[in-house]
């Protein structure tokens, strides 16, 4: 079999529960990887143009594609307490119809979730999210969504928080805040797909059994963290709905699904989103 096409981002998260594929800790079950290791929205951007086999994208992206990839049920982030907030140079800036406001990438799902939480406002610019903070305190723009590792972070450079979008969400849905997952295309044969979910599976129970064994991994990879926040950032995405969807995991899914849908941002024709497995 050839070489998979593998994106993963290179947040703490990602490097974490890929390090064991990455470094071959695990019986890869015959399976070969060429990783690329990108900004989310630039793994979105690739499966777009199906020049991934498997890839971490946001959820967002998976609804998108669902004519071309299906979701695994492994390697997602989904949690409480985990979406991503609007901060601002301004305590007490809120978003409106004339603020700016700078996004991290079309078809994430913090964007998805920004238009969801603020129809009215669509003074949006996008920019890759390590430069989202540095454009909010340069103030070149007034407000910024951010993700990853910015939740953490975004004090130690002078901001406030307007609005947390993952309570947004979870105050509307009563759900977990669906941000992103393993998808892979559905050119690849049911059974590759098994074996995928399996090792990714694999990989992560590996990684929480040799915790300190991935820190070199993720430190090399990590945009913003220190080593003492890379764990708590670790903590916080990596859960049981990483090791599997699960029933509320997928019923998120399919709330994301509907509700991008309704908002006129997915059109009500595309297919559903598509579980593998």
């Amino acid at each position: 079999m050839r070489d998979l096409e593998l994106g993963i981002s290179t947040c703490p998260n990602d490097t974490f529960m890929f390090h064991a594929i990455i470094h071959e800790k695990i019986d890869l079950l015959g399976l070969r990887f060429r990783i690329r290791y990108l900004d989310v929205q630039e793994l979105n951007e690739l499966t777009r143009g199906k020049q991934l086999d498997c890839s971490k994208v946001s959820f967002h992206a998976a609804i998108h594609l669902a004519d071309q990839y299906g979701i695994l049920r492994s390697g997602a982030a989904l949690g409480n307490g985990v979406g991503p907030i609007v901060v601002s140079k301004q305590d007490g800036l809120e978003p409106s119809t004339t603020t700016l406001v700078c996004c991290p990438g079309a078809w994430t799902t913090a964007t998805l979730l920004f238009q969801l939480a603020y129809p009215e406002s669509k003074n949006i610019e996008h920019r890759v999210f390590s430069d989202i903070m540095p454009a909010v305190v340069a103030g070149d723009v007034q407000l910024g969504v951010v993700i990853h590792e910015g939740r953490f972070t975004y004090q130690q450079q002078g901001l406030f928080l307007s609005t947390d979008l993952g309570t947004e969400w979870e105050v509307r849905t009563s759900a977990p805040v669906p941000l992103g997952g393993i998808v892979a295309s559905l050119d690849l044969a049911d059974e590759v797909h098994a074996r995928l979910r399996a090792v990714i599976r694999s990989s992560i129970e590996y990684a929480h059994a040799n915790r300190d064994e991935t820190l070199p991994t993720m430190r090399r990879h990590a945009q913003e963290l220190t080593d003492e926040a890379i764990w708590p950032h670790v903590d916080l995405y990596v859960n049981d709905f990483s090791i599997d969807l699960g029933k509320v995991g997928v019923d998120a899914l399919q709330q994301l699904d509907v509700l991008a849908r309704e908002a006129g941002v997915v059109p009500q024709n595309a297919p559903p989103v598509r579980i593998l497995g």
